[in-house]
Formats: structure tokens, sequence, C-alpha cells
């Protein structure tokens, strides 16, 4: 059974799907939901990145806000326990980061990213957080 579930989220309408998804288990579970963000501190931060996001969330308030919309998703979707975590760093590390401090035993991503050229070449966040992740590491299909 799980009892802490953490769900990566930047915003975009295919990781909302990945909260929605996650906020469901929450609620069958009786779980508490932990929405997660990874920023980076600036443009120049994101773009020397290895995988050069430049769709990432840049600075703590847009990651704030990512949280803020998330949340409002995972009330709806009739969860009650939320509460939301976010770091500085690349979303493999922060993610990674989250799950340990808040003692997740469920991770849920996005499959974002997963079957791009980008990702078979330098890896994607969801099969990057599936091979680092200590705990279940659950993918849901958001993007074809």
């Amino acid at each position: 059974m799980y009892k802490t579930i953490v769900v990566g989220t930047d915003g975009s309408d295919s990781s909302l799907l990945a909260v929605r998804r996650a906020a469901g288990i929450a609620s069958a579970f009786g779980a508490k939901l932990v929405l997660a963000s990874a920023y980076y501190e600036s443009d120049a931060d994101a773009l020397s990145s290895p995988r050069g996001d430049s769709k990432a969330v840049i600075g703590d308030a847009s990651a704030d806000e990512t949280l803020s919309s998330a949340v409002a998703v995972a009330k709806a979707e009739g969860v009650e326990n939320v509460s939301t975590q976010m770091r500085p760093g690349s979303p493999v590390e922060a993610l990674m980061a989250i799950v340990t401090d808040v003692e997740g035993d469920l991770l849920v991503v996005g499959n974002r990213g997963i079957n791009s050229l980008t990702g078979r070449l330098l890896g994607s966040v969801p099969a990057d957080l599936a091979r680092q992740s200590n705990c279940d590491t659950m993918i849901v299909h958001t993007v074809d």
C-alpha cells in the first residue's frame, strides 16, 4: 500500500495528466500526495544542462505557480492530503532528492521526452528516474 506518492510536474498539460493519475491513486489509497517541481535558477542554467532544456521551469516563483496549478488539479480529483516541494537543479536530481526527503514510496511522472531523439540519445527524465529511483516508479502515458 502506498503512503506517500510523489508526482513530478512542470506545469505542462502532459504533466498535469500525471498529476491527475497520481491524485486518483492517492485518493484510492488514502495516501499523501506530494506535488514536486524542479526549477533552474536562470535560463542559462537550463540551457547549459545536459538536455539543454528550453522548456524548463525557471526560478522559484515559476515553480511556485506551477505547483499552485497542480494543487488545484489534485484537489479537483478529490485528494485531501496534498503538499508541495520544489528544488533547484535538474529534474532528475531534484525529484530524487524530494522522493528521499519525503520518504516517497511511489514516484509518478509523465512520459514526455521518452520517445524523442534527444531522449534516445541523452536519456529522458522519465527513463532516468525509473532507473535511479529507490521506490516504485510509474510512467504515465501522457503524450504520443
